[in-house]
């Protein structure tokens, strides 16, 4: 509780300096509110009892100041709702949602974004800043509800102290209707698991790409079959707990009802024995509905406080994850303008998160500044991982990574990466302008239409750039009526991204060409060999180059070979293939091949 308190003051402070005039409404709207509710109440019975006295004058007056305060009631509630979703919106959408979705880009490796117990975190909080923003004013609204429940105690305890035994009776309806609601939430549990198959068949029934196969095959009419018998199962149990929650609220509400007419008899009792009078049956009745409004909304509010658990812990836990990750020391020094020596392995080690099998074990070997580095293996034997690495993306578990002699690690990350570009093999699809899919590769410059251009043509990408329908403006991505690329587009474009930085020291080609087709392989890879010969003149840039076609590395200065995270053999493509190892092996099971293809 006590870091939901402050988590609450947090928000309060975020809430009052950007939107103070929204805060300072809705906190008099609600102080406002409660006084009204009374004031109504008292007005009343002012009203009624001088009627039946024949005192027109205070009659009419009381009469108007009830008919006021209940209007102003109504309009404060209104008011009050409005202004809570409008400061929610304000603050849980833009700040708060900015805020957590900066703190998530801003760890400085990947390995969180491969831990389950984190990725759970952030399939929670990711589209819940509305809720985490909204508890803080939920818990105000139960203080304000408790508020008013106990001014309407004290009014029914001015005529009678049986009268507090409302509170009771407007609660066990509350109780009932919680009981009730319980009962939908564990059906929905029982049923979640058909309620997803349903869903996932009425999404495969209705997708493009499985519509080929179901109208080629015929199974579409079994799939809708499928699909409707997940959905009886799933509403079957839903419905029987819907109806079950129906009979408690009717239950809770009749025993509110027996409690209600009992405490009218009771004051009208009191009344026709000269103990009251009118007015205060008219107070009670407008009392007890209040009380009964206000007991409601003030569980109901304490529950959405304590509901809003779920989202906060996992909130709580990715803050504690960032302040740690913040807290951890970081190398503060600049990387080099020119690389002179290179870049080495020195014993390097590294083991996923859970795994006992090194991904690297022991890697020995350096870079030499102004080299094109190939990196060959079978999948898994550790290439992507030792090229995440060289990016900061991980530490190693054991020994270290220099830079000029430097340790990677005491290098300001956030200058590393400037000075590095890179292409991945799992690239990113950025559904904006062409233009900008590209120019996000060096921030810096992502509207300078020339250094663009440039990246373009060193991607061989002028002749997609051409076919498009806008050119460098076209939109791209279908869902945002733009342009749907092929795999091997959507690559070029990755490329393009990658070569927007003139002087990087370190260059990644991470399976540059897995989505293209043999010609435009060999144009790449010509005009990248070119690119990395002209960084090692002007920065000493080292290029590495990871495939898993080995004719396209013959040419690299140095070729790693990788074998389950060890590094086995290392040499030139000839030295290599006279030494007659692992390489030789793959080098000619892979040209023999292709011929046999060819």
């Amino acid at each position: 509780m006590k870091r939901y308190l402050a988590l609450w003051a947090e928000l309060f402070r975020l809430s009052w300096r950007k939107e103070p005039r929204l805060v300072g409404g809705l906190l008099a709207a609600r102080t406002a509110s409660v006084a009204a509710v009374a004031a109504s109440a008292l007005s009343l019975r002012e009203a009624v009892d001088a009627a039946l006295a024949h005192h027109a004058g205070p009659a009419v007056a009381a009469a108007l100041g009830a008919a006021l305060t209940y209007g102003v009631t109504s309009l404060l509630r209104g008011a009050t709702g409005g202004l809570r979703i409008l400061l929610v919106e304000k603050v849980g959408l833009t700040d708060l949602l900015q805020q957590i979705h900066r703190d998530i880009a801003t760890v400085e490796g990947l390995d969180h974004l491969e831990r389950t117990d984190f990725l759970d975190r952030v399939t929670v909080v990711r589209n819940s800043a509305w809720g985490i923003a909204d508890s803080l004013w939920a818990s105000v609204d139960a203080v304000f509800n408790v508020v008013e429940v106990i001014v309407a105690l004290v009014l029914l305890g001015t005529m009678n102290p049986w009268l507090l035994f409302l509170l009771a009776f407007a609660a066990v309806p509350l109780w009932f209707d919680q009981r009730g609601l319980r009962a939908v939430k564990e059906a929905e549990t029982a049923t979640a698991e058909a309620f997803r198959l349903q869903r996932h068949l009425f999404e495969l029934a209705t997708s493009p790409s499985a519509g080929k196969e179901l109208r080629v095959a015929g199974s579409g009419p079994q799939l809708a079959r499928l699909q409707q018998e997940a959905w009886d199962e799933a509403m079957r149990g839903r419905a029987r707990a819907r109806i079950s929650a129906a009979v408690w609220k009717m239950s809770g509400w009749g025993l509110f009802t027996a409690g209600f007419v009992a405490g009218l008899a009771l004051v009208a009792h009191r009344v026709a024995h000269g103990h009251g009078t009118v007015g205060d049956i008219m107070l009670t009745v407008a009392v007890a509905n209040n009380l009964r409004e206000s007991v409601h909304f003030a569980v109901v509010r304490a529950t959405d406080t304590a509901s809003a658990s779920r989202l906060i812990e996992p909130y709580l836990w990715l803050r504690d994850w960032v302040t740690a990750d913040r807290a951890r020391v970081r190398g503060g020094e600049k990387a080099p303008e020119v690389l002179r020596a290179g870049i080495a392995f020195e014993n390097v080690s590294y083991a996923y998160p859970g795994t006992d099998r090194p991904a690297l074990d022991g890697v020995d070997v350096t870079l030499p500044a102004g080299s094109v580095v190939a990196i060959v293996g079978e999948y898994g034997s550790g290439k992507t991982t030792l090229v995440k690495l060289l990016a900061k993306f991980y530490r190693p578990d054991s020994g270290r990574i220099t830079v000029d002699g430097r340790d990677l690690a005491e290098l300001d990350t956030e200058d590393w990466r400037s000075r590095s570009s890179a292409a991945f093999q799992d690239f990113g699809r950025l559904h904006t302008s062409f233009a900008e899919a590209v120019g996000l590769g060096d921030l810096a410059h992502v509207e300078d239409r020339e250094r663009i251009a440039e990246a373009v043509r060193a991607a061989d990408a002028e002749s997609l750039v051409a076919r498009l329908p806008d050119g460098l403006d076209s939109q791209l991505g279908r869902e945002f009526d733009g342009v749907d690329l092929s795999e091997g587009q959507w690559q070029k474009t990755a490329l393009a991204r990658a070569s927007m930085r003139p002087d990087p020291l370190l260059f990644v080609l991470d399976e540059p060409t897995a989505s293209l087709d043999a010609p435009s392989e060999d144009a790449i890879f010509a005009r990248y060999m070119q690119r990395a010969r002209d960084l090692a003149t002007r920065t000493g840039a080292v290029t590495v180059i990871v495939s898993h076609r080995f004719s396209t590395v013959t040419g690299a200065d140095l070729i790693l070979v990788l074998d389950h995270g060890r590094l086995t053999e290392a040499g030139t493509h000839e030295e290599l293939v006279l030494l007659g190892g692992r390489y030789a092996d793959l080098y000619s099971i892979q040209a023999n091949a292709y011929a046999s293809t060819g």
